[in-house]
């Protein structure tokens, strides 16, 4: 996601203490947020990256015509570097949000780095006391696997307040946090399936019908908590991963390492979804996104697919973190086995 430069820039942005001990193991009981009903006030956060006025109001937008009210972090314009304010800025609005009882949801506006350096000096206790529903994805990856490893608090992977809201990501968004019913199949969309665009295609690489709990997200961010207490077990879990603008020898390295420090092989099965931008680039060496892929997820011997309806698209669906879910590779569909809110 060529983070390089964005994690140069952000050595110089000042360190937090930390909050207190941070104690390794499976998350606690898990908490289900209310779900989201019209009317309700969705705190708008930035805990990531700076975002731009378009972007922004864009986000506002999303919200309204999802019949939600919209309640601005008070640092949501703040800049530092090419991160959304300092990190205790970012950090005083997602407490802020937590704690106030007026916001019934929390939602990233955009994703970007700079969330990873918040994980060591969020206030758990508070956001267990306060269970809200959290959205975004790509970067808030980081939030949605501490706090639901530190809480137990089901977060939703989904998109960012500025993403395009096409029929299919509303409608799913919709299913799962506004109208949820168990058991739910979340359908293909037509749309991806019909894409010509790089990375847009469908492969099983093991067969097989798994269930498990639901972990994952980006891939980046998933190889760069590898080995903090911040990341659940993986164990018997169902993992969908995604990522995008990184060159297929970037993919292996991460997917290298998560096979060794994770480790991704005890996992119940893997769910890859759309790898956008990321096929080797001419008169590059590097083996193409597909082969480079098989050649990672094969050996893993569980039940895996790549092609599923999430990623950095348009056409996305809404993962729910810690929900037990069934995954049938053959026909790269997740069946949620319970609802994710209350």
């Amino acid at each position: 996601m060529n983070r390089r430069s964005f994690a140069r820039k952000a050595l110089a942005l000042p360190l937090l203490p930390a909050a207190g001990p941070v104690i390794a193991g499976f998350p606690p009981t898990r908490i289900k947020p209310k779900r989201l009903s019209p009317g309700d006030t969705i705190g708008l956060i930035t805990p990531g990256s700076y975002i731009a006025d378009e972007s922004l109001q864009r986000a506002v937008d999303n919200l309204l015509k999802l019949g939600l009210k919209v309640k601005m972090g008070r640092h949501i314009r703040a800049k530092h570097g090419f991160v959304a304010g300092t990190d205790q800025q970012r950090l005083d609005d997602l407490h802020t949000m937590f704690e106030d009882k007026s916001v019934d949801a929390i939602w990233c506006a955009r994703g970007g780095y700079g969330c990873t350096r918040l994980l060591p000096h969020i206030d758990y206790s508070l956001i267990r006391a306060n269970p809200k529903v959290l959205v975004g994805y790509s970067d808030i990856t980081a939030l949605h696997q501490a706090i639901f490893q530190m809480t137990g608090l089901v977060t939703f992977h989904g998109p960012v307040g500025a993403s395009e809201l096409t029929p299919y990501t509303e409608a799913q968004l919709r299913a799962v946090l506004m109208q949820p019913e168990a058991p739910y199949t979340i359908p293909p969309s037509l749309e991806n399936e019909a894409s010509q665009e790089e990375g847009f295609y469908a492969e099983t690489y093991q067969k097989g019908k798994v269930e498990g709990h639901l972990l994952g997200g980006n891939l980046s961010l998933l190889a760069a908590m590898a080995g903090t207490p911040y990341l659940p077990d993986v164990e018997g879990a169902i993992v969908f991963v995604e990522d995008i603008g990184e060159p297929p020898y970037r993919l292996d390295r991460m997917l290298t390492q998560l096979r060794q420090s994770w480790p991704l092989g005890k996992a119940a099965g893997l769910a890859l979804g759309i790898f956008a931008d990321c096929e080797m680039k001419p008169g590059s060496d590097s083996l193409p996104l597909q082969q480079t892929l098989a050649e990672q997820i094969r050996p893993l011997q569980i039940p895996s697919a790549y092609g599923l309806p999430f990623g950095h698209i348009s056409h996305q669906c809404t993962f729910p973190i810690g929900i037990r879910a069934a995954f049938d590779a053959g026909r790269r569909t997740i069946t949620l086995l319970e609802t994710a809110v209350s």
